[in-house]
């Protein structure tokens, strides 16, 4: 296994260590596994652990394929027809995070280390919070106000971050959204948003020759790990599982804005 990762390497990333790529390929298997258990958190786990050991930026190009794909998965695992209706039912709020997430993608390539961290671990450490307190907001009906501001909002966090999962999942929950449809619509969210991220990020320079290759190997791991946490739920008590990748992700979120406080 050494000798795979040794000769992956330098042909991902000079930079990268076969030691560090055996690490992300675990920190992708774990995110696919979580997200094929709860439909949600492969970015924020990615992003989150990636950063431990590398830079954001490279963290940040690194879970854009990965997310692409699995979210696609599972948005079109109950047909395109079920899909498309997502699509229309939510277009204000795509059509807002669209804007923000190519204006604010074109931003990471100037913010300091430190300010990319904030951005990565304040929204991940708010949204675990909120689940783990137990505090749901709630909404009646939606208005285009409100879908414009969150929408604004999760693009605004993911265009930098690459994570727009806590608004989404904190909006979708507001709305009383039944669990299949929520889990197919958030599978629809983050994909329309996974492509927004890469077209924007080929422009910001986050996503070139040096760093693609990285984001295409971390694809297979994730998918694996969807498939395995798709297998899961029947074995396991899904509360406790769900709890614990929480623990995980508030621990990781706290790290990051810590780092981002130091530097």
């Amino acid at each position: 296994m050494d000798q795979f990762f040794s000769l992956i390497s330098p042909s991902i990333s000079p930079s990268i260590s076969p030691a560090d790529l055996g690490i992300a390929f675990a920190i992708a298997l774990l995110a696919g596994t979580v997200k094929g258990m709860v439909g949600f958190a492969l970015p924020m786990i990615l992003v989150s652990g990636l950063s431990l050991f590398m830079s954001p930026e490279l963290a940040l190009a690194g879970l854009i394929l990965p997310t692409l794909v699995t979210n696609w998965m599972q948005a079109l695992r109950q047909g395109a027809g079920a899909a498309l209706g997502s699509i229309r039912r939510f277009r204000i709020f795509l059509l807002a995070g669209l804007v923000f997430l190519l204006l604010s993608a074109q931003m990471v390539r100037i913010l300091p280390q430190h300010i990319m961290f904030l951005a990565i671990g304040v929204p991940v450490t708010l949204f675990v919070l909120l689940q783990l307190l137990g505090i749901a907001l709630t909404l009646a009906k939606p208005t285009p106000r409100v879908e414009i501001f969150v929408g604004a909002f999760a693009g605004l966090i993911g265009g930098v971050s690459g994570v727009w999962g806590p608004p989404t999942v904190a909006y979708l929950t507001a709305l009383g959204t039944e669990k299949s449809e929520q889990i197919r619509v958030q599978g629809v969210i983050y994909g329309l948003g996974a492509c927004a991220l890469l077209l924007a990020h080929i422009g910001s320079g986050v996503v070139r020759a040096e760093t693609l290759p990285f984001s295409i190997v971390l694809v297979v791991p994730a998918v694996l790990g969807m498939w395995i946490g798709g297998r899961l739920p029947d074995r396991i008590d899904q509360r406790l599982f769900k709890q614990a990748t929480l623990i995980v992700l508030l621990v990781a979120g706290l790290n990051l804005v810590r780092r981002g406080l130091m530097l």
